[in-house]
């Protein structure tokens, strides 16, 4: 047997035992299908040891199949070895699987080199060593490691089936292998162990250097480290022996064995070191050979890693443990340091999101690190001491999880997001118990016993609960309690409320005095009522200090107890001010005082103030000292930073001590700039406050208020109420909520204008057309140079001549290169590509080489001018000067005819008649001769023989070239017979003196002239190409001037070159700049599209390659053109869609642009003039840089500088999968690691491991890298759990990944993003901007804009790219400079990596409140004195959500997150700690946008439900019909202000400006008429009710929660139950309420009032009202088309009659819906309940109303009509449930009677009915009404039965409550269904739809309704199906 059961005889075969050992196996399963990955790679977790074997028998399969299965069989019984039982999730199955392989394989593989098993593994190991270990030709480190990985393992093999005895020559082999194999291990960047010739990255001097220092650990004692008795096999599978001592080679493998972290992390982490060493000290170096660290390097790392540390320590008032020897060396100890913080947050895992816990921890192992190198006794000798922690995993162990149980129990307590955020405790709580010097409790090592721990150790047996949820006491939350409420608005943002409501008091005041001008206020009497405007702030101070106590209640228990000492005084301040300035108002009545006499006589007459003068002064006392102090920002900024116990004192009541949050304060400027800003829009809001919304309103309500009470048309409950208070607060009410949201509608006017300012500054479109292109090219070499090529000295000695030269021959590298990469993005064809590139410079040419598409025509419009020009030559001379280009290319197209007639001609004599020519044409220009000497109107005839010589040279090729000889010695004598004839007036004369002409005459009469051709010059690339760029000028037209033809390229072209003359830093060398990293998260989106994927049809046939064909037909057409698409190129097809759509191969490609941009510059920064003048025309010369050693430099320089981790955290889980697509996604990421071999991918390994014999699912952080066509690991991590069990999953997937990431920035991408390599050339710029301050401090966060990529595809993926486009530009750039409050919004920003990772990373994962992860990065930035700024000569690609649904998830989902920003604690400590202005931009741009929504849908709300009093109560007909009202229109001036709230229309204001700026204005404005005639309107107007709805249930309910849109082509019709479920309750029922209302309205109050003023107060309800119903149709594909309506009709009913049940998907039954749609009730409070209810007591109106304007009441007032109408409702209530009883209880036993029961019922009902009608006056009118009464009664006893549905189920109704919901969701449907049947009967309305959808499409040729009708084209068969 393999495995050593063979005899002892060597001749003996093999025996096939490993059957008989797996016979006990319970079950045996077929072999699997034939699998696309190799068995290697379906390794279970549990076994993972024996992949090496599996890897290596594939490897070597095709040299001996034999060897294979050997191989095979000893990993066989490995793992048989290691699980005998098969407990392990699939090792059954896969034991089984490879069992079957072995029975196979043994069979069908001979042996070739031996008769047995072991002669034949013997022989091919010695044939393997010799040829590929043994010292030979020098090959890759990738290689030799994968040889020397063979012969290790096949060592084993032979080990296992010789039983151990092995030759003593192989023995010798082997234990070279293993001693030379450690020098060829895996690794990331560095190969820091790789033996032979060195790499060039470790030949770089800063590379050696941070190495050399790492590596001085001589002097430090030797960590005495015991061996373990359980020390796992390594990664490769070999066997390594054990010496019970790890070697320490540097610092970081001493830190690691001294307090037992994992090697994995200390690999990473020295890699990750020794490269910020590098980086930063290279950019302090004048020179590039050095052996040592620049003395200020490590001290700048140590300054930058620990500065919030040394603030944590300052603020605990805690001497820092960084501590140093008196007079000694330092740098060896901060070393350690700093890889002591790396090692403690490379293996924190979740706790890295707690960067004060990480503070502590480093705090006591930085004392532990000082007391061993200080303390001890060995120090001088070297000798060994006893580590703090023993073994590998013991930091894990003992310091990481008990912190992350900790948070795992809390995080159960959660619920799924649905419990409380006040019962649990998040992140931030955690911690924040760090805060304080409480948290030294805990002690060193961390006591299991402290109150810390509580929870998991005292509950750790509660846990094993079905629901995982923790009971148990509950520690308190820490700071801040997120506690589910709208006034944590007021709370957070208090004084903006006071703010306005004490402004909207005064301006009452002053509108309602007798004058109502402006200057009524220094009127005594208005003055003291103004006045009173401080009893109004005391009591919102008052409300301000209860909600501080109440929202703070369940954190009282962790508060400091001098925060609730001043909670308490605040409170009882704000109590006393509340009793004293009432009284003080009160008295001051009878001492009236005017503003001028107020002042003038303060200081004289003090003593007989009034006791409120008094009261006033002292309470604006802490408002006039914070003014003050806002005045003086450094002050301020001081004070706050602060650790004295004396300013911390006197801070203490103005603002209480926290850690972050704390000298916030702009300078002075910026300070100046914002406030400016406000100040005016401020002036702008109020004066249009007063005179639009108040004061026109003031006396209508005087007159109102002077009539007498009304006639009421109802039961009027309180008829005494004295000036119709109750139609004034109806006329008022709406425009109080004006005056609160109208303040955002200014803000976006302001903004837009600013921004517009802004942005024009800084040179935005000042490039935007081909024809400003055209104008401006000459200036952009220049200008690239200026900001894109490093300045140097030598740069100063050049002549301005050859500086222009070098300038345009750099730009030309970087341009060409981009116009390539335009080319293979098939954006252009191969024509276009010709006509943009930029020849590299040449000596042989005299002028600039413009590209062709600028000197387009120049040359015929030359010759045209010459032909008929009859003046002085001067002219002529001048005319073609005044062209610029026009002058290049005539001078261009002379000297490279010359050039290419003297390489031609092979024979002296020859080129001697061209050298005579070219005399002549010299120097009768010189002479200004030309048109003496030559006849200018025969050159066209020249050109066109000219043009035939070319098109001959250019066409054919070098293998056909003889055959053409003659052809083109014809065609060149022609040319040399016209210019000696023809244009020379004495050409003979030339022939007549040349040595030719005698020589012929004498000698050689019969050899023709310029025969003799050297054509070997055609193999010549760069000879070649100077022909083709000449034919190219002499036969262009002007039609080439509109290259390119495709919009992006052209978009792309134009931002670039306006970019550069953006301002922006110089460009550092390569070598110099910062180095970065860019991290994508992954989870399980699409990669790259299948075969499959791309021609599956959708229901209208459509497939998505078909449809992208049709939406890019330019780019199509592109793509085609170098290759025939065929089947064996559907790879490049695949790539083609998916570089189209959303897919991380789009992103991937996109990113790996920075190191191909970082290749060619490190080339042009190094490369001499030569090399950069040198080389081809269309190639990137890096790659033809003949010097291999500068690439393999420029090669190194990018790794150190660029690192590229997608961290794709289910990768491991895909490669194990059966399920087809996460295999295939599996196959494409490993597919682009192959391609890009710098791409990293890191992910999170679920392993199960056997802990005291109990299988334990153990978990990693991998990181992997592509080698042999395989991933590799590089590091792996032990985690101490699940971290996505922990936080929201976007954020931990990036927090386990960015231990990978290296650099001092890190660019953060999301995957729907792309990037350009014209873009990628600007990052070393960017990124200098983190050295720059900007304001008060260095930025942190650098903002880039963003290109909306996905507009193209629909108008609503138009709609959507605009508003992005805006935000992202106008919006954050606004934010950005002047407001100081840009946060960071998602991708592309770029984080100070350093910064971020010692203040908890680059987002915040706390599952529910940091829903919107991001932008929580930028809160705790600027929190912790971060500065983020943003840039725009820079952007990056982005996708957007293309579909109706997409999109309005995609607003959901942010519509969620900022109801859970409202609540959080990062809100409230910004709202409160930015000073006044920069607290008003932050609210209007967060939360203040959502909650001003809110109001912009109450304000209808409020409005109609004001009518629908007015109206059923009869005061509006009481008033209206009033003699002193009817002439005055009173009322009517009342109503007009209420459409103030449509302005909201000004909110695309932003939009317009932005697309004016770079589009021009007159664009900006076509493309808004377009978009308004497209129905954006509608669109957006639909998009505001989806923000209100989901922000206000977020708030009262929560329920936020992440909503994938899916990030595919939408060409696919929506059904309406889809629709209808999405849309329901958010857009339907309001907007049928909104209906119902405006019905109402106009029903009751038509009698009394013109329908024009209906009509302008109405138009816009009613246009909300339609959007909210028909919006989801009119933008849904086929949406009007009649057998996709009677399709979804079927559908729907279905939907509505099937029964739920557990299991049933909401999308198959309505009852699972409707289930699912009261999940938020089901976790929501007391207080969501009773608001439920009260808020469902609204639809009780319309009844009360109603009833009493029925013709059956007789105008009764009585309380009793309205008790008959709920005594018919109840009637009609229990009639309904007797009939469903009934059928359930009787309808199958008992039909017959159930039958008559419904028969009595029916004529009871006939007779009732008769009764009414004959006897009580009942109308048909009387019918319809009551209908529309009891209808909305109905719906509220629904809501109502929701919200109590515990009690309802006890009481037995819940089925009741459900079948009425049923009916009215049925009643629903039909009534939003009917518009849409009757429109789907008129085929044009879908013929408009399919326009108004696709109307982008269709400007590109898009033939869109032949697509939806899935008519294809014949010219589709080229698509490769």
């Amino acid at each position: 047997m393999a495995s050593g059961s063979g005899s002892r005889d060597e001749t003996a075969p093999l025996r096939r035992t490993p059957s008989r050992r797996m016979t006990r196996q319970p079950t045996m399963v077929e072999p699997p299908e034939e699998e696309a990955a190799p068995d290697s790679e379906l390794v279970p977790s549990s076994l993972a040891s024996i992949v090496p074997l599996l890897r290596v028998a594939n490897e070597i399969e095709g040299y001996n199949p034999r060897v294979a299965y050997l191989c095979r069989f000893h990993a066989f019984e490995k793992a048989h070895n290691l699980d005998p039982t098969s407990s392990g999730r699939g090792v059954r199955q896969f034991k089984t699987y490879l069992l079957h392989r072995l029975q196979k394989d043994e069979e069908d593989t001979p042996r070739k080199l031996a008769h047995n098993d072991l002669k034949e593994i013997q022989l091919f190991y010695q044939w393997y060593y010799e040829n590929y270990v043994k010292e030979g030709p020098e090959r890759k480190p990738e290689e030799m490691a994968k040889h020397y990985q063979i012969a290790s393992v096949l060592y084993d093999v032979l080990k296992t089936v010789a039983h151990g005895k092995v030759d003593d020559e192989i023995d010798k082999q082997a234990k070279e292998v293993e001693r030379k194999k450690v020098h060829f291990g895996p690794y990331n960047i560095l190969p820091l162990h790789v033996s032979g010739p060195a790499p060039a990255i470790m030949e770089l001097p800063e590379i050696k250097a941070a190495i050399n220092e790492l590596c001085k650990v001589e002097n430090l004692p030797r960590p005495s480290v015991q061996s373990m008795s359980d020390a796992q096999q390594r990664v490769d599978g070999s066997s390594m022996p054990e010496d019970g001592d790890r070697s320490i080679s540097d610092l970081l493998d001493w830190l690691g064995l001294t307090f037992g972290f994992q090697k994995g992390n200390v690999e990473n982490q020295r890699e990750h070191l020794i490269l910020l060493l590098a980086n930063i000290d290279i950019r302090k170096r004048n020179h590039d050979e050095y052996s040592l660290l620049h003395h200020g390097t490590v001290k700048y790392l140590l300054d930058k890693v620990f500065k919030n540390y040394y603030s944590w320590c300052a603020y605990l008032h805690r001497p820092s443990n960084i501590k140093f020897p008196d007079n000694a060396e330092t740098q060896q100890l901060d070393l350690l340091y700093i890889g002591l913080y790396f090692l403690i947050w490379g293996e924190a895992s979740n706790v890295r999101f707690m960067p004060e816990c990480l503070c502590y921890i480093f705090h006591h192992m930085a004392d532990e690190l000082y007391g061993i190198i200080i303390g001890n006794v060995h120090l001088a000798s070297g000798g060994y001491f006893e580590p703090a922690h023993q073994g590998e995993k013991s930091f894990l162990q003992q310091v990481v999880t008990p912190i992350y149980q900790v948070l795992r129990k809390e995080v159960q307590r959660n619920k799924g997001g649905t419990a409380s955020h006040s019962r649990w405790r998040n992140y931030d709580d955690l911690n924040e118990y760090f805060w304080s010097n409480e948290c030294f409790k805990l002690g060193w090592p961390m006591d299991p016993e402290a109150d810390f721990f509580a929870n998991s150790v005292d509950m750790h047996s509660k846990t094993e609960h079905r629901d995982r949820v923790v009971h148990g006491r509950r520690k308190p939350k820490t700071n801040f309690v997120e506690v589910r409420t709208f006034w944590h608005l007021f709370r957070s943002f208090d004084r903006l409320w006071i703010f306005f409501i004490l402004a909207f008091q005064a301006m009452l005041i002053i509108a309602w005095s007798p004058s109502g001008s402006i200057t009524a206020f220094f009127d005594p009497d208005v003055f003291r009522s103004v006045l009173s405007i401080f009893i109004t702030a005391a009591l919102l101070n008052f409300l301000q200090a209860a909600l501080d106590i109440i929202l703070s209640w369940k954190a009282w228990g962790s508060m400091e107890y001098t925060q609730i000492i001043r909670y308490l005084l605040k409170f009882a301040v704000a109590t006393a001010w509340i009793i004293i300035l009432p009284i003080g108002y009160s008295s001051s009545v009878q001492n009236p005082t005017g503003l001028t006499k107020f002042f003038s006589n303060w200081v004289g007459n003090w003593r007989s103030q009034s006791l409120y003068s008094y009261a006033v002064v002292i309470y604006m006392i802490p408002n006039i000292l914070a003014a003050l102090l806002f005045m003086l920002p450094p002050l301020r900024r001081t004070m706050e930073r602060s650790n004295l116990h004396i300013v911390i004192l006197l801070m203490w009541w103005a603002q209480p001590k926290l850690f972050v949050g704390r000298g916030m304060h702009e300078n002075v400027f910026s300070l100046l700039k914002y406030t400016l800003f406000w100040i005016l829009l401020l002036i702008s809001k109020l004066a249009f406050s007063y005179y639009v919304e108040i004061y026109p309103l003031v006396e209508p309500t005087k007159t109102i208020m002077s009539l007498g009470v009304g006639n009421y048309e109802w039961h009027e409950f309180f008829p005494n109420l004295q000036h119709n208070i109750g139609v004034v607060i109806t006329i008022w009410a709406p425009i109080v909520l004006v005056y609160f949201m109208d303040a955002q509608i200014w803000y976006a006017i302001f903004s837009t204008i600013f921004g517009g300012i802004h942005g024009a500054f800084s040179h935005l479109g000042e490039i935007r057309t081909l024809g400003m292109l055209r104008s401006r090219f000459e200036w952009i070499p220049s200008a690239f140079s200026k900001r894109l090529v490093p300045f140097s000295e030598e740069e100063q000695k050049r002549t301005e001549e050859e500086t222009e030269r070098r300038n345009i021959a750099k730009f030309s590298h970087v341009w060409n290169a981009f116009i390539n990469s335009l080319r293979d993005e098939d954006l252009i064809n191969n024509w276009e590509k010709s006509l943009l590139l930029v020849p590299y410079s040449s000596d042989d040419i005299s002028v600039v080489q413009w590209p062709p598409f600028l000197l387009a025509s120049k040359i015929p419009i030359a010759l045209d001018m010459a032909k008929d020009f009859k003046g002085k030559d001067d002219e002529l001379i001048k005319k073609i000067k005044s062209d610029h280009y026009m002058f290049s290319a005539v001078i261009e197209c002379y000297e490279t005819l010359r050039d290419i007639l003297f390489g031609l001609l092979k024979d002296e004599d020859d080129k001697e008649v061209v050298r005579l020519i070219c005399h002549s044409v010299d120097s009768s220009a010189r002479q200004h001769k030309f048109s003496a000497y030559f006849r200018m109107n025969e050159l066209p005839q020249l050109s066109n023989k000219l043009e035939k010589l070319l098109k001959l040279l250019t066409i054919i090729d070098y293998e056909d070239v003889e055959s053409y000889r003659t052809q083109i010695a014809n065609v060149l004598q022609d040319i040399m017979e016209i210019i000696t004839q023809d244009v020379m007036i004495n050409g003979h004369g030339i022939l007549r003196k040349s040595p030719v002409e005698i020589r012929a005459n004498q000698s050689d009469k019969e050899r023709p002239r310029f025969a003799d051709l050297n054509l070997e010059l055609m193999e010549n690339k760069s000879w070649k190409e100077k022909a083709v760029r000449l034919h190219l000028l002499l036969t262009l037209k002007e039609s080439a001037i509109n290259v390119p033809m495709n919009l992006d390229a052209r978009r792309r072209i134009t931002f670039f070159a306006n970019s550069l003359f953006m301002n922006m830093p110089k460009a550092p060398i390569i070598r110099k700049m910062l180095s970065f990293s860019v991290l994508t998260p992954y989870y399980k989106e699409d990669v790259l599209y299948s075969e499959e994927e791309l021609h599956k049809e959708n229901e209208d046939g459509i497939s998505i390659l078909f449809y992208l064909q049709k939406i890019y037909p330019d780019e199509w057409k592109n793509f085609k053109e170098p290759k025939d698409v065929v089947k064996e190129k559907m790879e490049d097809i695949r790539h083609w869609v998916s570089y189209r759509g959303q897919t991380l191969s789009r992103t991937v490609r996109g990113m790996m642009y920075y190191r191909q941009a970082l290749e060619l510059q490190c080339f042009l920064d190094m490369s001499e003039d030569e090399a950069i003048m040198d080389g081809t025309r269309t190639r990137t010369p890096s790659k033809h840089n003949h010097d291999p050693r500068s690439q393999a430099i420029a090669q190194a320089i990018a790794d150190i500088k660029f690192t590229y981790v997608v961290s794709c955290q289910v990768y491991g889980m895909q490669k194990k999968s059966a399920d087809t697509r996460d295999r295939s996604c599996y196959q494409n990421i490993l597919n682009l690691m192959i391609t890009y071999p710098s791409l990293r991918v890191a992910y999170i390994d679920e392993r199960e491991e056997t802990v005291r014999g109990e299988p334990v699912k153990c978990y990693y952080s991998v990181l992997v890298k592509a080698v042999n066509k395989l991933d590799e690991e590089i590091y792996r991590i032990k985690l101490p759990g699940n971290p996505t069990d922990i936080g929201e999953g976007k954020p931990e997937n990036q927090n386990h990944a960015i231990i990978f990431t290296r650099g001092e920035a890190l660019q953060t991408i999301d995957m729907n993003q792309d990037n350009y390599l014209e873009e990628a050339f600007k990052m070393r710029n960017v990124l200098e901007e983190l050295d720059i301050r900007h304001g008060q401090s260095r930025p942190t966060i650098l903002g880039l804009r963003e290109h909306i990529f996905t507009g193209s595809v629909s108008s609503l993926a138009w709609f959507m790219s605009n508003q992005e486009t805006s935000f992202v530009t106008i919006g954050q750039r606004i934010l950005a400079n002047p407001l100081k409050v840009r946060f960071h919004y998602g991708h592309p920003d770029i984080f100070d990596r350093i910064f971020h990772l010692t203040r908890g990373g680059i987002s915040k994962a706390s599952k529910t409140i940091n829903l919107s992860e991001d932008i929580f990065a930028g809160f705790n930035s600027t929190l912790r004195g971060g500065n983020v700024t943003h840039h725009e000569y820079m952007q990056v690609g982005k996708g957007r959500d293309v579909g109706m649904n997409q999109i309005s998830l995609f607003e959901a989902k942010v519509a969620n997150g900022n109801g859970e920003q409202t609540l959080s604690r990062d809100v409230y400590r910004l709202g409160r700690r930015f000073d006044f202005y920069r607290m008003l931009s932050f609210y209007f741009t967060t939360v203040g946008f959502y909650f001003s929504s809110m109001v912009t849908v109450l304000t209808v709300y409020v409005f109609l439900y004001g009518r629908l009093y007015l109206v059923m109560s009869g005061l509006e007909r009481s008033i209206l019909e009033d003699p002193s009202v009817k002439n005055s229109k009173a009322l009517e001036s009342a109503l007009a202000p209420q459409s103030v709230f449509q302005l909201g229309l000004l909110l695309v204001l932003p939009m317009v400006m932005e697309i004016g700026l770079e589009k021009g204005f007159r664009t900006a404005v076509g493309e808004f008429i377009i978009m308004q005639l497209q129905l954006a309107s509608v669109f957006f107007t639909f998009q505001l009710g989806t923000k209100v709805h989901y922000y206000g249930r977020t708030i009262l309910h929560g329920g936020a929660k992440y909503r994938p849109t899916g990030r595919g082509f939408v060409v696919f019709h929506a059904k309406f139950a889809e629709n209808y479920r999405m849309y329901s309750r958010s857009h339907f029922v309001k907007g049928l309420e909104l209906m119902i209302l405006l019905v109402v309205y106009e029903v009751y109050g038509q009698a009394y009032r013109s329908s024009s003023l209906y009509l302008f107060v109405t138009i816009s309800m009613w246009f909300l009202v339609a959007s909210w119903l028909f919006a989801p149709f009119v933008f849904n594909p086929s949406g009007f088309e009649w057998q996709k309506t009677v399709d979804d009709w079927t559908d729907w009913k279905r939907w509505m009659g099937n029964r739920g049940g557990i299991g049933i998907p909401v999308d198959r039954s309505w009852e699972s819906w409707w289930q699912s749609e009261q999940e938020h009730l089901k976790s929501t409070s007391i207080r969501g309940r009773v608001l439920e209810i009260i808020l469902a007591l609204r639809f009780l109106i319309y009844q009360y109303g109603i009833v009493y304007h029925l013709n059956i009441a007789h105008h009764s007032r009585s309380i009793l009509v309205y008790g008959l109408s709920w005594f018919v409702m109840l009637t009609v209530l229990v009639v309904l449930k007797m009939v469903s009883v009934g059928r359930q209880r009787f309808a199958t036993d008992f039909q017959l009677m159930f039958r008559i029961l419904k028969g009595l019922l029916f004529l009871g009902f006939l007779s009732v009915m008769t009764v009414l009608f004959v006897v009580c006056g009942l109308t048909i009118s009387d019918v319809l009404a009551g209908i529309l009464g009891f209808v909305p009664t109905g719906w509220s006893l629904l809501l109502i039965g929701q919200a109590c549905r515990l009690l309802v189920r006890r009481l037995g109704f819940w089925d009741s409550i459900k079948e009425l919901g049923r009916a009215y969701e049925y009643t629903m449907g039909i009534v939003i269904f009917m518009p849409i049947v009757v429109l789907s009967w008129f085929p044009f309305v879908s013929e408009f739809q399919t326009r108004l959808l696709f109307n982008q499409a269709f400007s590109r040729g898009l033939q869109i309704s032949r697509i939806l009708a899935g008519r294809k084209e014949s010219d589709t068969n080229m698509s490769a199906k």
